[in-house]
């Protein structure tokens, strides 16, 4: 197998994007691209090419455009994104970028923010971005968010998490629990000039970083 440890892959979903040259700006040349079928629709607009289509071709027709190209099932366990992660995870990548993945069906968003989640397990980098905002779960690694960032929200999406620490913004936490069910880590903001840190010792969190417009 051959060795992805040191290259991000990028997975294209066909969630609806609008700002292309704010995605454009997170990708890289030495990325490798998977697009799932619908999200075939975003390739000119991208202006890079697969090299791995992955879809069951409900809603985009096949391209037979020479790419290597996996045909599933329409009925599946699966979805399409779900499978394209699990094959890249397979084909040994550890950073991953998901776009094309948050929209307007909240059960796809819902489930791609599982995907965060269990790349997270799985010891991966993982970041989803759309149009105004970056997904990522906190566990074992801090995070950062910068001040070119208007907010950010901390939001627990299953059991308690433990000693929260968020240094450097406006609102800071030191050996906090947020729990499942209350949202009271939401629109935080960064200090000027200063980079915020996030930490959790315990537990996982979901940091959704919102852009300036």
């Amino acid at each position: 197998m051959e060795n992805n440890q040191a290259r991000r892959c990028v997975i294209v979903g066909g969630a609806t994007i609008e700002r292309y040259d704010v995605i454009r700006a997170y990708l890289r040349d030495t990325d490798f691209f998977i697009f799932c079928d619908s999200g075939l629709r975003h390739r000119d607009a991208l202006g890079v090419r697969p090299d791995l289509i992955i879809g069951d071709f409900d809603s985009h027709e096949n391209p037979h455009s020479g790419e290597e190209t996996i045909v599933l099932p329409t009925v599946k366990d699966d979805t399409d994104t779900a499978f394209a992660v699990k094959e890249a995870v397979r084909r040994d990548f550890s950073d991953f970028l998901l776009i094309g993945v948050i929209g307007n069906r909240l059960d796809h968003t819902l489930g791609n923010v599982q995907l965060l989640y269990l790349l997270d397990g799985l010891g991966k980098h993982a970041l989803a971005v759309d149009d105004y905002s970056e997904l990522e779960v906190v566990s074992t690694r801090p995070a950062e968010v910068s001040d070119s960032f208007l907010y950010f929200s901390l939001l627990n999406l299953s059991g308690l998490a433990k000693g929260v620490e968020i240094q450097n913004a406006k609102y800071e936490l030191c050996g906090a629990e947020i729990p499942c069910d209350d949202p009271y880590a939401v629109s935080n903001e960064p200090l000027r000039g200063k980079t915020a840190i996030i930490k959790v010792r315990e537990g996982r969190l979901l940091l959704i970083r919102d852009r300036k417009e």
